[in-house]
């Protein structure tokens, strides 16, 4: 997925799952499995249950992306 090729979202973190993984809620009720980012893991940026992040989500499968930012 070219970094220019996505819709990012605003949600929440709803489940952490094994291997990296994130069940977030974004905000208009869809359910995303997401993971984190290269940038994040490379700054080692931690995301909890409970965290506002922003997802990128490709238009061609909707039901996953990464989460390429952790809101404050």
């Amino acid at each position: 997925m070219p970094k220019d090729d996505h819709i990012e979202f605003d949600g929440v973190v709803t489940e952490v799952l094994t291997g990296g993984m994130f069940r977030v809620k974004v905000d208009d009720d869809h359910l995303v499995i997401a993971h984190l980012a290269g940038k994040m893991r490379k700054f080692r940026i931690k995301v909890v249950l409970g965290d506002r992040v922003k997802v990128a989500v490709s238009p061609y499968d909707p039901n996953r992306g990464r989460i390429v930012y952790r809101v404050r």
